[in-house]
C-alpha cells in the first residue's frame, strides 16, 4: 500500500490526445493524480468539472491535474469534448497505473462484490514524492480541498 513519503510509482500512458505522458514529464511541478471509476457518470463528471474549474488556481501553484481511469483514449476525448473539460485524462486500459497506485480494489454494491477503481487522489511534489493521499473520496468539495493542500506545500 502506498503511503505519504513514498516515491510515486512511474508511469507511461496515453492521454486523451494519444500522447504518451510519464511521471518524468512533471518533474519540477506538483502533480495532482486523481483516479475515478468511469467517464460520463454523475460523480466522475462533477469531479472532472470541479478540477477543471480550478485549473488556473492549480497552475498558479505550479501544479498539474491528471485524471486517470480505465476508459479508452477515444472515450476520454468524448468525455472532455462533451463536458468542456480543461484537464488531461490518462487512459489506463490495462490497469497498470491503477495497480501501481493500489486503487484497483474489491468493491461492494447492493450486496454484489466486484473489482473496480477506488476514487482516490495523490498529491505528488516536485521531486516525485507522494505528499498527500485521499482515499474513498467524496466528490463534493474535493477539488477545493486538494487545492488547499497544494497551497500548503509552498
Amino acid at each position: 500500500m502506498l503511503e505519504t513519503g513514498h516515491k510515486a510509482p512511474g508511469f507511461s500512458l496515453p492521454d486523451q490526445t494519444g500522447e504518451m505522458r510519464s511521471l518524468d514529464d512533471f518533474k519540477g511541478k506538483k502533480l495532482v493524480l486523481y483516479f475515478y471509476p468511469k467517464d460520463s457518470t454523475p460523480g466522475c463528471t462533477t469531479e472532472a468539472r470541479d478540477f477543471s474549474a480550478l485549473k488556473a488556481e492549480f497552475e498558479a501553484e505550479n501544479a498539474v491535474i491528471l485524471g486517470a481511469s480505465k476508459d479508452s483514449v477515444k472515450r476520454h476525448q468524448n468525455f472532455i469534448g462533451k463536458q468542456d473539460l480543461a484537464i488531461s485524462l490518462l487512459s489506463d486500459e490495462a490497469g497498470v497505473l491503477c495497480e501501481a497506485y493500489t486503487v484497483w480494489v474489491q468493491k461492494k454494491l447492493y450486496g454484489r462484490e466486484y473489482m473496480g477503481i477506488e476514487r482516490a487522489t495523490f498529491l505528488i511534489d516536485e521531486a516525485g514524492v507522494i505528499r498527500n493521499i485521499w482515499r474513498k473520496v467524496k466528490v463534493k468539495g474535493h477539488a477545493a480541498e486538494v487545492l488547499e493542500a497544494v497551497k500548503a506545500l509552498r
